[in-house]
């Protein structure tokens, strides 16, 4: 029992939960949850099995003999997120991607690992299977069709299980991810009001991950904390620039178009060397759409340049990274792994064009596909 406080300590930090949340599960005083964690004293053995089925181990575990069950929950967990990521737009295969889930929460009831994959899985599938569709509100302003999403089982599901999920969680990575799905969920389905009860108990930016990453380091690993927050902030403001234009269709076509250029001169401001790394697929993603909304300026010239420019950077983003030199990033690093090849982005572009729900894009689509230009252009993708 010498290392039992260590060990419930440790499960307890694991889980983002404070001693006063683990007491009153067990019910007990937080100072006794003290005590065991300093090694003062230990807690009635029969306790012993509601400690272990609190933090989802078993006795053995508890008592730290082995962490088998642990291992296999974490594999587990990463095997249905690698499936979550390989249905990114695409309906792969997010059933037996859910049936994985639910099978392993049977062998692991109540884990909040395996139910957070579970409720990711959900939140996904609606994406893949039913889609996200927005109408235009009586100003002209797009907004979500919040009626036709409340139909979605996944999306109804998934906010079950995200709600039970908060309830317990104080902490950690694995709350950040379950605040951020919920809260889309919410606006999903019309549910505001409960999206900004989120944004009202979550940290300003300053307080984000990004920038608290920064007081962890001094010196050179300072820098390059500075350079991966300010890329995250550039991606982010490039990202609600789209969300501008997307949700307010009383801006002119050629205004949008140019308001995107200035979005992915955002990256070229801070990458003076035009190498943006990981961006380079978001960057692939701005120029389709800028390329929507300059054919419906009737500037085809300039949207088939605007084709040639995405599928530069899609090629960017599928190629070997290496490393930044941009003086800003110099000392940011990126995993520098080849994409597979069945991942590639340039040869889902015309089918991922233009990325965004906008309210014309099968009129476009379908007169961009009866210029030659189209399906040269789409040659050009596959090779």
């Amino acid at each position: 029992m010498i290392q039992l406080g260590e060990r419930i300590k440790e499960l307890r930090q694991r889980d983002g939960r404070t001693q006063e949340t683990l007491a009153n599960a067990l019910g007990v005083t937080a100072q006794a949850v003290s005590r065991w964690e300093k090694g003062i004293c230990y807690p009635d053995m029969g306790m012993i099995p509601s400690i272990a089925n609190y933090f989802g181990v078993s006795i053995d575990e508890l008592f730290g003999y082995d962490n088998e069950r642990s291992k296999k929950i974490d594999a587990l967990a990463e095997h249905i997120r690698t499936m979550i990521a390989e249905n990114n737009g695409v309906d792969v295969s997010m059933d037996d991607c859910i049936t994985l889930a639910r099978e392993a929460l049977i062998e692991f009831p109540g884990n909040e690992k395996l139910s957070l994959a579970l409720a990711s899985a959900l939140y996904t599938a609606g994406y893949v299977r039913r889609g996200e569709h927005h109408l235009t509100d009586t100003d002209g302003y797009g907004v979500y069709d919040t009626a036709r999403h409340r139909t979605y089982p996944e999306w109804q599901e998934a906010v079950k299980l995200y709600e039970k999920l908060l309830s317990g969680l104080t902490d950690g990575r694995l709350r950040r991810q379950a605040v951020q799905e919920l809260s889309q969920l919410y606006k999903n389905l019309g549910e505001g009001e409960k999206a900004l009860a989120l944004a009202e108990d979550a940290p300003d930016l300053y307080g984000s991950a990004p920038f608290l990453r920064i007081n962890a380091f001094d010196g050179r690993d300072a820098v390059a904390a500075c350079g991966e927050a300010l890329l995250e902030t550039v991606r982010c403001s490039g990202e609600l620039m789209v969300r501008i234009l997307l949700n307010d269709q009383s801006i002119p076509s050629q205004a949008a178009a140019a308001l995107l250029q200035n979005a992915a001169d955002l990256f070229r401001l801070v990458c003076t060397d035009g190498d943006y790394g990981p961006n380079h697929g978001f960057l692939a993603c701005l120029h389709m759409l800028r390329a929507y909304y300059l054919w419906l300026d009737h500037a085809q010239e300039e949207a088939f340049s605007a084709l040639d420019k995405a599928l530069e950077h899609a090629e960017r983003a599928d190629s070997a990274p290496e490393p930044y030199t941009s003086p800003l990033f110099r000392h940011v690093k990126w995993p520098a792994e080849a994409v597979p090849a069945e991942k590639r982005l340039c040869a889902e572009l015309p089918d991922l064009w233009p990325w965004w729900d906008v309210p014309e894009r099968e009129k476009v689509k379908a007169e961009m596909s009866d210029d030659p230009r189209w399906q040269a252009w789409v040659e050009r993708t596959q090779r």
